[in-house]
């Protein structure tokens, strides 16, 4: 993965090592310069060369699978995790969450400071019915709203054609068929959430507290982690999200405009959940 073009003594093997290190401790510069015995300055070139290296493979770490088979597959993936041969359909779930970052001393705070009061920076992201990422969007101020992320991202153009992005019924429900609707679109889109935990998780010492780097590094270090969260599952490397690691009442569901012609694809995939439904 590492080019072998270097301006220390220090081999690709011991870089890999300091950027994990760094990564799973969530320590200091200072902290990783002692445990190696490496110059801290070192390390601080080390972090951002190997994650820069790690930028270079996203494109094909991170997709949107190509083949016909391999959408089939993630299709009836999200039918097993929603019990419903409607949601056979879904080809990605996808949602927010807000990475904790250190306030930025040199510009307003404001602009990052979101509606829980603790400064953020925007992960939006799309996932399979295995947890994988799809597409990661990083670097938005938390005070943004989710539906301006949404719209700003390259992907928002094809929200009606070639593929429809459906959200929940918004409450107050009408009926009983709107709430049946929403429980297994809710199972279904669940597992974006827990690709979240996942990564969390793994890297509970980064994302459990405010990340100590510049802002304008932040996406650099999340997208980072999300490609080694989708070669971690792909090596069969599997862990359950703890509960604290979960994303709490994100705010997608109420900033998404529903638009006619997204009501009338939601009207007739809740006809079809409704008769995917077992008859007790």
């Amino acid at each position: 993965m590492l080019s072998q073009e270097r301006h220390h003594g220090w081999g690709p093997t011991i870089e890999v090592l300091v950027f994990l290190f760094w990564l799973a401790s969530g320590a200091s510069y200072r902290v990783v310069s002692r445990a190696f015995s490496i110059p801290k300055t070192t390390v601080c070139r080390i972090v951002h060369r190997v994650s820069e290296e790690l930028m270079g493979i996203l494109s094909r770490v991170i997709c949107v699978p190509a083949t016909a088979e391999e959408q089939q597959e993630i299709g009836q993936g999200f039918e097993r995790l929603s019990q419903n041969p409607a949601l056979r359909k879904a080809r990605g779930a996808i949602d927010g969450c807000h990475i904790r970052i250190k306030a930025p001393e040199e510009t307003d705070t404001g602009c990052y400071r979101n509606r829980k009061l603790f400064t953020s920076i925007h992960l939006q992201a799309v996932c399979d019915h295995r947890a994988r990422f799809l597409d990661v969007y990083i670097g938005f101020p938390g005070s943004v709203h989710d539906s301006r992320v949404l719209k700003h991202n390259g992907g928002y153009p094809c929200l009606q054609r070639p593929l429809a992005l459906i959200t929940p019924y918004k409450r107050p429900l009408r009926d009983e068929r709107q709430r049946v609707f929403n429980r297994y679109h809710s199972k279904a889109r669940s597992v974006i959430e827990r690709a979240f935990g996942i990564m969390k998780t793994r890297w509970r010492s980064i994302f459990l507290k405010a990340l100590e780097v510049h802002p304008s590094f932040v996406p650099t270090v999340v997208a980072s982690c999300a490609i080694l969260h989708n070669i971690c599952l792909g090596a069969g490397d599997e862990l359950p999200p703890e509960e604290d690691c979960r994303e709490e009442d994100t705010e997608s569901e109420e900033g998404v405009q529903d638009t006619s012609n997204g009501n009338a694809l939601r009207e007739e995939l809740c006809a079809e959940v409704l008769a995917g439904v077992p008859r007790s």
